[in-house]
């Protein structure tokens, strides 16, 4: 007998399934021929306003919407799938990720908790990364939206270390706390102590040296000078990667003074931690496996799919008294759906998350860290080729070392301009690039300089898209130049 209640389910499943098959068949061909598409295209304001809709009262036929997002949304995304993209540190994802997405959709399963094997899958990424940064059994960790959150549950973490769980029911003390963090560290180190509570002023931005690092001599004399006007440091943040030059702190050297000063030891390694599985580049990681935390992203380097975020602790217990929240509709069972404690909740603020985990797998599984390695280390030789590539052209200026996969450099034309001049034509210059769908790189400020820069991630790009960077920034720099008929 059949209900008189509606679902969602299809109607008709064969015409469904055509439909899906149709959908997915869409992405694997815009994803094969994506070197057929512009990096970047701006919706014209006809299309942002088809988005201005009244909510529906009615539903719509599912081949119209796919329609729809075919030549409404799509063409119009960032484009970091795309190689000619380098604009800023976004993996281009996998057709092996993308199938898998569809898998934990279908699923659909919270992995929030309980005695389910999704949570297996996602401790067994745990175990791998232990096992990738020499971390002990005693570890933890947790899929997160980004290094933004991993971030600020470190800061979290360490909070609760250093002031005891009672900061849980009572709030931070009057005491005086004290963060360090590099002036070259990304922004999200500093929202993170806001949101802890601390405000962004207990964050002390040390300087950097030649090689845009933290200044370890300078670091250890600020905490002194702290301790001796009354302050607590407790938190002490590297950075495996920064955001600007791609620069990697002097780990070992921060790890001792953090042992000296007995200070949480948080790396933020949004991309550059996963060097890790690069024979190449591991070597300029050293000190990781001395962290007390690590914050990563598995959908830059790791090429996951947007989202995969992830935050490893040394000492699990010191994660679980951060954030372990009992409660009556959480009770915990030995056996039945509600055992397998400790869950994923006991160990960040989310209690609703998605299967972050299963395209991590898929990932890991299909390539291995040997050809994820490769990959990595590949950017990095096309980062030293871009290099190479401006040293041979007069036009162009090289404006930070080339550490890893980020280049920063700036046309210069053949006159002498001010440095406000050359910013701003450089500027426009960024923004000609990226409307032209070629390629798209992004811009920084180097001291005073303004720089193009490009973060090569993408595993599809290469050196043909080096070239054209190289052609595009001369051709449209001799033309805002006024240097046209030059060579």
């Amino acid at each position: 007998m059949h209900s008189n209640f509606d679902n969602l389910d299809p109607s008709d499943w064969s015409a469904f399934r055509a439909q899906a098959h149709a959908m997915l068949d869409d992405m694997l061909n815009y994803t094969e021929k994506l070197r057929e598409r512009p990096v970047w295209e701006a919706a014209s304001p006809e299309i942002k306003a088809n988005f201005h809709t009244r909510l529906p009262q009615q539903g719509q036929d599912l081949a119209t919407l796919h329609h729809q997002f075919m030549h409404e949304i799509l063409p119009y995304s960032i484009g970091n799938n795309h190689p000619g993209f380098m604009g800023w540190v976004q993996g281009g994802g996998t057709p092996v990720g993308m199938v898998a997405e569809m898998l934990a959709a279908g699923l659909n399963a919270n992995v929030g908790g309980r005695e389910q094997m999704p949570i297996e899958v996602e401790r067994q990424i745990l175990r791998w990364m232990c096992e990738l940064f020499r971390f002990p059994e005693t570890a933890n960790g947790l899929f997160v939206t980004g290094t933004s959150i991993a971030n600020f549950i470190a800061v979290v973490i360490a909070r609760t270390t250093c002031l005891g769980t009672q900061v849980r029911q009572h709030g931070i003390p009057q005491r005086r706390l004290s963060a360090y963090t590099s002036a070259g560290a990304h922004g999200c180190v500093a929202k993170a102590m806001d949101l802890a509570g601390f405000g962004t002023k207990a964050l002390r931005q040390i300087p950097m040296n030649e090689h845009y690092q933290i200044d370890i001599p300078l670091l250890a004399e600020k905490i002194r000078e702290d301790r001796a006007h009354g302050y607590q440091p407790f938190l002490i943040v590297g950075t495996a990667g920064s955001v600007d030059v791609g620069a990697i702190d002097d780990l070992n050297g921060l790890a001792d003074l953090a042992d000296t000063e007995q200070c949480w030891f948080h790396i933020d390694g949004a991309y550059g931690a996963l060097g890790m599985m690069s024979d190449k580049i591991a070597p300029r990681l050293a000190g990781i496996e001395r962290a007390d935390s690590i914050a990563f992203d598995f959908h830059k380097w790791g090429q996951v799919p947007y989202d995969a975020g992830y935050i490893l602790v040394r000492d699990g217990a010191h994660q679980l008294d951060a954030f372990a929240s009992p409660a009556n509709y959480l009770k915990r069972e030995t056996r039945g759906m509600a055992a397998g404690s400790p869950w994923p909740c006991d160990l960040g603020p989310d209690l609703s998350r998605g299967f972050r985990a299963l395209k991590t797998w898929f990932t890991l599984n299909t390539f291995g860290t040997q050809r994820l390695g490769n990959i990595m280390h590949n950017t990095c030789e096309l980062a030293q080729y871009l290099e190479s590539r401006i040293a041979t052209e007069p036009k162009l200026e090289l404006l930070a070392p080339v550490n890893l996969n980020i280049v920063c450099f700036r046309y210069v034309g053949s006159n002498n301009l001010t440095v406000e001049t050359l910013n701003e034509m450089n500027n426009e210059l960024v923004i000609q690039l990226q409307e032209s769908g070629k390629v798209a790189p992004s811009s920084t400020m180097i001291g005073s300089q303004f720089a193009i820069r490009v973060a090569l991630v993408n595993h599809r790009s290469n050196r043909i898209d080096i070239d054209q960077l190289i052609q595009s920034t001369l051709d449209i720099g001799n033309t805002l130049f006024g240097l046209t008929n030059q060579t």
